[in-house]
Formats: C-alpha cells, structure tokens, sequence
C-alpha cells in the first residue's frame, strides 16, 4: 500500500516512566497532584495520547498501587510493574520498552513533565513510522522529553540500560546513535520537576499543600 509522506505506518506506543520513589520530591511521582488536584499521571497520559500515540504504557514500581488508582480512564491506557524499579531508572525504562513489540515505536516521556503540551509530542513523533526513527525533544542546548524510539532501536538501547539500570545511560547511547534533535522551545521550557514547589503538591489525589 502506498504511503504518502508524513503518514505514520506503524503503531506509536507513548512509553510514561513513573516507576521512582521520588526522593527529592518526598513521595513517589506517581502520587503528585497539581494544586487543582490533578494527577501528574493524567498530565502525562493526555498529553502523550492527544499528541498521536496510539497508546500508552505506564510504567510503576514505588507504591504501585496506590498510582493505578490514579490512572485517567481512557482506551489504551495499560500497566506494566518494573518489580526492579530501585535499581535505578534505567529499569523502568527497560519495564516499559520490553512493553512495545512488533515494529511499533515508542514514545518516552515521564512523569514528572506536568507541563508537556501534546503539540510537543505531535512534533517530535513527526510521521513516528520508521523502524530507524530516532529523535529526541531538546529546549535550546539541553536535550529532554519526548524521546522516540524506532524498532530497530529498541532492543540496542535495552541492552545499553539493563548493563546498569541505576546508571543514565541512556542519553550518552541516544547521543552515540545519532539521535535527530527536534526544537521545542516555542512550545515549553522542558522543565522537569524534581522537588515541590511553593504553591504546594498534593498525593492521592487530594489538593493540599506537600
């Protein structure tokens, strides 16, 4: 079938890694809640849905359950565990990349980017179709989220992180792979949120001050 250009041919699978224990933030991401009591979960779901993902895993570790309940429910929205989580952060990439097959690409963001507007993810997804497809959101000289990761990537950047999950090494091997850098600074500023801000951060779903 012929396939015009700009049109995705494969599933793009949005990847949300909200596994960590949040130590800084003093609680899981998972559980943050914006002031208005809206969960970071549903942020980062929307966004990666509305941007063009096909679906979307969530990946959990600390206080799993606790954060399933907080799961918007819309249509393609699945769990997976990274029992492993405290290893460091490359196993719940891992948890989440193991979750994509075929020649679907994944689309990696996480939890803790409650600003990411889906225009951002319909940028760096593009066409999204390509097994080589390999791009990466970047705000001015520092790189960021979303990441794509066509198939034929997939199972090399596995490799990478599962030799030291508690290491980041996924960003040197994005960088040694040639990773295309897509703009997004007139959409937002990238920022992820490490600790909790003035204006307070709620768990569980109830507003209140952290």
């Amino acid at each position: 079938m012929a396939v015009g250009p700009g049109v995705r041919v494969t599933e793009a699978v949005g990847v949300l890694l909200a596994a960590g224990a949040g130590t800084r933030m003093g609680r899981p991401k998972a559980l943050v809640t914006d002031p208005d009591g809206t969960p970071w979960l549903h942020v980062g779901v929307h966004a990666l849905l509305d941007g063009g993902c096909d679906r979307v895993v969530v990946v959990l570790g600390a206080a799993a359950e606790r954060a399933r309940a907080l799961l918007p429910r819309r249509d393609g929205v699945t769990v997976v565990v990274a029992e492993d989580w405290a290893a460091g952060p490359g196993a719940s990439l891992v948890a989440g990349l193991a979750a994509v097959t075929g020649s679907a690409t994944a689309c990696v963001s996480l939890v803790d980017l409650p600003g990411l507007p889906a225009t951002a993810v319909r940028r760096v997804l593009g066409d999204g179709g390509r097994p080589r497809t390999l791009r990466r959101a970047v705000f001015g000289d520092r790189p960021g989220h979303p990441v794509l990761v066509g198939s034929a990537h997939r199972a090399s950047l596995v490799d990478a992180v599962a030799a030291d999950p508690g290491d980041r090494r996924a960003g040197a091997w994005l960088r040694r792979a040639g990773v295309a850098q897509v703009d997004c600074t007139d959409l937002w500023d990238g920022t992820d949120r490490d600790r909790p801000t003035a204006s307070g951060l709620s768990t569980d779903g109830r507003r209140g001050a952290s």
